[in-house]
């Protein structure tokens, strides 16, 4: 008889803790294959396609399009086949919540165990992401539901509706003791509508309660009778006063009356939102930040960049881009002044010079403003960069990033001409020492050897860390940006 396996929200790498669900891949009912992607879930840094590790009917899913769960908190349950002598058991997923080291090594020896030996273990997949492996999870015993699918079947098993029924008993009053609620975000939703969590029954395992349940609960209140009230949830007293209306927003227009109308329009500040708010707010919190600019005269580097994708034949080579000329150029800058590549680690009171050079760049996405870093840049040359960022920028826009190509940056440069602005003042991306500023690039009369003259004018803006270095640094640095941005072959003579 077949055994349910439940695939917890496993541990995604760089310190995450909870993810959103953005999209569901399977519904219960489907036969799905080991290492199968499930769900898609955003995190704080990237878009990920979880696989899951068991091949089986997906019996259960847990959490709905748009909730957060967090990492250990199940998915879905999965019915697999086993051994008739297996059907008293069942094994939990406990290498969802395991380590990352010993998952692998149980992972890697357990694959080849279960597919072959046909001894009523069950079969799953080799492959780990960070935090779990699937290899040898820890047996436990609990009693089988029998409300669980009888025997795996081939293809997808219809599954007959769920029909709500209404409590038959009233619901008691509240009674101390613990409330079985995991996520912090459903007890602050909850604050926010005065919900006593301890009326609610909820849908998770073991009765967890879910958002999905605040959120029938806060939608059943507010319609009144109409609409069937979550199971367990008490509801108003015949006779009672009933709600208030909800009352419209007072909110102040930029002219300083106060304007009533509808009420405003809350948004989360959650994943790639959420993330960027809090770097950006640690960032002003943390470093004592100062910024420096000057305008450049870029004739002649967009010049040099006509020239080097006009080359034909076999030295032809990728289109270079102004975005990798200027990458290129922050790399020989930053060999100059290594003071600029360098971060602060407050509890040891240190300046941290980095050795190598991961270039971080702005990206604008659907999803908001994403800051993909190209490793190791101060081996590549303006060809590689180009095509590094070039991939990146896809990805970027696809959705698919890895939460390791969006971390680990050591300087960041922000190209914001690219929306037809001139300058700017950067904020730092913690916990890095600077960033550069590059506006759009227009014609603008210049003084040209000494003459009135039409150029190609762009501003540079320099924000730094003032702990890591002081103006003098910061504007060396600056003016040998500008310096090569003025005349490319300043830049020859450092290649």
């Amino acid at each position: 008889m077949p055994q349910v396996l439940e695939f917890k929200l496993p541990d995604l790498g760089e310190g995450l803790t909870e993810a959103e669900i953005v999209r569901w891949l399977v519904e219960v009912g489907d036969v799905v294959a080991i290492d199968q992607p499930v769900v898609e879930v955003e995190t704080a840094k990237a878009m990920v396609e979880v696989p899951c590790p068991y091949g089986g009917v997906v019996t259960a899913r847990f959490g709905d399009e748009g909730s957060e769960l967090p990492v250990g908190a199940p998915l879905l349950t999965v019915a697999v086949s086993v051994g008739a002598d297996a059907g008293a058991s069942e094994e939990g997923a406990g290498a969802a919540s395991g380590s990352g080291s010993g998952g692998a090594g149980a992972a890697s020896g357990s694959g080849s165990a279960g597919a072959g030996s046909g001894s009523g273990e069950v079969e799953s997949s080799g492959n780990v992401l960070v935090g779990y492996g699937t290899g040898a999870p820890v047996a436990r015993r609990r009693r089988v539901r029998p409300t669980a699918v009888a025997a795996a079947v081939p293809a997808r098993v219809p599954v007959a509706p769920v029909v709500p029924v209404a409590a038959p008993d009233p619901v008691p009053d509240a009674v101390p003791g613990p409330v079985a609620v995991v996520s912090p975000l459903v007890r602050k939703l909850a604050r926010q509508h005065d919900l006593d969590l301890r009326k609610l029954s909820g849908s998770g395992r073991d009765g967890l309660i879910l958002r999905a349940d605040v959120e029938s609960a806060i939608r059943a209140l507010a319609e009144g009778t109409s609409a069937p009230l979550p199971a367990g949830f008490a509801a108003p007293a015949a006779g009672a006063a009933p709600e208030p209306e909800a009352v419209p927003v007072s909110v102040a227009s930029s002219a300083g009356r106060t304007v009533e109308g509808s009420a405003a329009q809350r948004i989360p500040l959650r994943g790639v939102r959420g993330a960027v708010a809090d770097k950006l707010s640690r960032s002003r919190r943390e470093i004592p930040d100062a910024t420096c600019w000057v305008d450049a005269d870029a004739t002649e580097l967009m010049a040099a960049r006509a020239a080097m994708n006009s080359v034909a034949g076999p030295a032809a080579g990728p289109k270079v881009s102004v975005l990798a000329l200027l990458a290129r150029i922050c790399t020989a800058a930053l060999a100059r002044f290594p003071e600029l590549n360098s971060t602060v680690d407050l509890e040891a009171r240190e300046i941290v010079r980095l050795p190598e050079v991961h270039l971080g760049f702005a990206a604008q996405t659907e999803r908001g403003l994403v800051v993909p870093v190209v490793r190791d840049a101060q081996a590549r040359n303006a060809e590689s960069i180009g095509a590094e960022i070039a991939r990146l920028t896809e990805a970027a826009r696809a959705g698919r990033l890895t939460p390791a190509e969006l971390t680990g940056g050591t300087f960041t440069l922000n190209n914001y001409g690219v929306f037809g602005v001139d300058g700017s003042t950067p904020i730092i991306n913690h916990p890095e020492a600077a960033m550069l500023g590059v506006g759009r690039i227009v014609p603008k009369p210049w003084v040209y050897q000494g003459e009135l003259a039409v150029r190609q004018v762009v501003q540079l803006s320099l924000t730094f860390d003032h702990r890591v270095c002081d103006g003098g640094t910061a504007g060396g640095f600056l003016r040998y940006i500008a310096d090569c941005v003025e005349q490319p072959a300043v830049l020859l003579r450092t290649l």
